[in-house]
């Protein structure tokens, strides 16, 4: 490891698109970051405990776990990482859910890295671009039903019975969507 690369932040960066990450990596290092990529939460636990990172940036909808719980588990183990979350797929619900378990910024992609790095240096402040249109009842039910169904430990059952409905139809709901990624 040379010199240079010890003396700059670690920052590590978790996003399922190889090429974003490529991409967003090579500026990041021309800003002085040692940066570290993993694709899923399950690669970057490992990586975070055997090299605790100074900043992270980590995108909420992966293949895998949710973003979200790295987040949590960074917070927990590091508070002092300052984590930057990213999404294609900005809510209010799960703007306020990464702010409560330990994000530093959320924001909404496009991203760049100037814009992440400014967020750094941000507390606890929701910087999402929401376009001037409600959302949908259906977007709003998919949120619902995400943020219950994360409460009962994704345990379909226990989700159903919490939201008084049938399992079937939650599962039908949950297959639904999947498709759409709401």
């Amino acid at each position: 490891m040379t010199q240079a690369r010890e003396e700059a932040a670690s920052l590590l960066l978790v996003d399922d698109d190889a090429t974003f990450c490529q991409v967003l990596r090579r500026a990041l290092e021309k800003r002085g970051f040692a940066v570290t990529v993993a694709h899923s939460v399950e690669q970057a636990l490992p990586l975070a405990q055997a090299n605790p990172p100074r900043y992270a940036v980590v995108d909420l909808k992966m293949g895998g776990a949710s973003g979200l719980t790295l987040v949590k588990a960074l917070h927990e183990f590091y508070p002092a990482t300052r984590t930057v979350v990213l999404t294609g797929y900005a809510s209010i619900a799960t703007a306020v859910e990464a702010i409560k378990l330990g994000a530093t910024q959320y924001l909404s992609k496009p991203a760049n890295a100037n814009e992440i790095v400014a967020a750094f240096g941000h507390r606890a402040n929701v910087d999402v671009r929401f376009e001037a249109q409600v959302l949908p009842l259906e977007r709003i039910e998919w949120e619902h039903i995400q943020r219950v169904l994360r409460e009962q430990h994704n345990n379909i059952s226990s989700a159903a019975r919490s939201l008084n409905m049938h399992r079937r139809t939650l599962q039908r709901k949950l297959g639904r969507s999947q498709g759409a990624k709401c």
